[in-house]
This record gives C-alpha cells, structure tokens and sequence, in this order.
C-alpha cells in the first residue's frame, strides 16, 4: 500500500516546503563578462544565504549584489577583471597559482556557483592549456576552463557555525525562516501508516532498508534497486 511520505510532499513543489524568496535581496553574481570598477556601498544580510552580501556600485552607475570576501569594507574598491588582489574577481588564467578563491563560476559568464557558503575557500593548483585545477573545500580537485572567474580572497563570515543555538525555538525560527523542514523525525520512528520503516513496537524495528526493484511508490525509499538479492552462494570449484 503507497504512503503519503515527507520526500513526495516536498517535491509536488507546494507552499508548505517553498522557500520564500520574495523575502531574498536578489542573486549574488558577478555581472556580464566586461572590466568594471564598483565601489562597496554596504555591506548586507540576505535570509538566503549564509555568508555576508556587499552591495557594489558600478562605474556604469549600475548595482549590484557579491558574495563578500573576509577583509572587505565600505568603501572599498573592487575590479571585475582586474589584479589579483583582496575582493577583485578575475579568470582563473589570471590568478597565481596558490591563490586563495571562492565564488567560482561553472560555466563562463554564470556568476558563480561554487565555494560562496560562509568561511570557505578554495585552492588554485595548476594550469594547464585552457583547463585549471582548483582544490574545493572538500580537499577534492576539481577542473575549470580558464575562462571562468573567481573572487580572490575566503568567503565572509567564517565561524558562523560555532555558536550553539542554545535554544529549540530559536532554531525553530532560524529554519522559518528560510522554511525548511524541521525536526526531521526518522522513518523508523514513524507510524507503520506514514512510512514503509515505521512501526509500533520499538524505534529499532530490524528491518532491511533496501526497496525492492518493483517497490510500489510508497514503498521506493532507503537504499533503491539492489542488483540481487537473496543470500550470495559461493560457487563450486
């Protein structure tokens, strides 16, 4: 029998699980592909995203919002294509090799998807032709074309994760915020009615979390499809 379960209500997209982004200042990307010198005009808190905002205003009388790099102020300076120094942003061809970076782009001209989380930064490697290797946060190497940018410097507002919430309610209001689920609430502590794990005897009901290969939807959570199943049988020489 299928169940109405958590993960299926989340992605029918419904305003329960939605994130308010009305309530977001706007996206924090590098503008069109050109050499630009913007003055930092504030520095800024958006609901979505962790790490600080600064509000840049162009040459071009133009506004705009960046991910802020630990250091930079109101008042300063920063060049979209310009040397490789605190809070400029730049091709990775440009940066030195060892440079600190964070908000690298994906694709040439995307505004940067990559390292923009609060505290972050990571490693340009090497170059090689019209591909360059940058460490991640996650000590794993990963390739960019040369084309891309980057912001010299590490994401603002490291340690933001250090200090405890102290209180439930202030969690409950942090996650409001940006609305999403929480408490979360195991499927094995769950009804047998509102989850395939759940059940009445005990929170640990011992039993296989692999779905079947023709597990109904209600039934297709846990580990999906095994390849075989059944107990492995060694094979006579």
């Amino acid at each position: 029998m299928g169940k109405s379960l958590v993960q299926q209500a989340r992605g029918r997209g419904g305003p329960t699980y939605r994130a308010p982004s009305f309530n977001y200042l706007g996206a924090a990307k590098y503008p069109a592909p050109q050499v630009l010198v913007g003055k930092v005009v504030d520095l800024v808190h958006c609901a979505g995203h962790s790490a600080p905002l600064v509000s840049v205003m162009y040459e071009n009388r133009e506004t705009g919002l960046l991910i802020a790099p630990e250091g930079v102020k109101v008042g300063d300076m920063i060049k979209i294509g310009g040397e490789p120094t605190l809070g400029n942003a730049l091709m990775l061809k440009d940066i030195p090799e060892g440079t600190l970076i964070c908000n690298i782009e994906s694709r040439p001209g995307d505004g940067g998807k990559f390292v923009r989380a609060s505290g972050v930064f990571a490693k340009l490697l090497s170059k090689t032709g019209d591909m360059v290797t940058v460490m991640l946060p996650s000590r794993k190497q990963r390739l960019f074309l040369a084309s891309c940018r980057a912001t010299i410097g590490t994401v603002a507002g490291g340690g933001r994760v250090e200090k405890p919430f102290m209180r439930a309610g202030t969690k409950y209001y942090k996650m409001k915020q940006r609305n999403k689920y929480w408490p979360k609430t195991s499927g094995t502590s769950q009804n047998a009615v509102d989850h395939p794990f759940g059940g009445k005897r005990s929170s640990r009901k011992g039993r296989a979390t692999v779905a079947p290969r023709f597990a109904p939807p209600g039934r297709n959570v846990g580990k999906l499809h095994p390849r075989k199943t059944g107990r492995f049988k060694m094979k006579e020489k």
